[in-house]
């Protein structure tokens, strides 16, 4: 991608990583600083993750905004054999900005 800015060019890639970034895998997930077009892609790598290190309880973060975040966490969990449950997350834990879940 190009950008002009004062008579000058700047190549901006359109990939800025080209090595996957390591998350720490914790109970908190913060989906704000992940791609929409990720967030499909990085729930499932963390729930198998999760489930390898034999987390149980867990809290996704995805925001309110629209919902479309959400709704994509929450497919991903209703698609997942080791999901128990899952549901909006306490008021004081993000309400329905947050999903949080249980681990088999």
């Amino acid at each position: 991608m190009e950008k002009h800015s004062g008579g000058r060019l700047f190549m901006i890639p359109e990939e800025p990583f080209s090595e996957p970034i390591a998350i720490p895998i914790e109970d908190v997930l913060d989906l704000h600083t992940v791609a929409p077009r990720d967030v499909k892609a990085v729930v499932e790598e963390y729930l198998a993750e999760a489930n390898r290190l034999g987390l149980k309880a867990l809290r996704i973060i995805h925001g309110r905004g629209t919902g479309v975040q959400r709704e994509i966490v929450r497919g991903v969990l209703a698609r997942t054999p080791s999901v128990l449950a899952f549901g909006d997350a306490p008021p004081d834990a993000g309400g329905w900005g947050a999903t949080t879940l249980t681990l088999r």
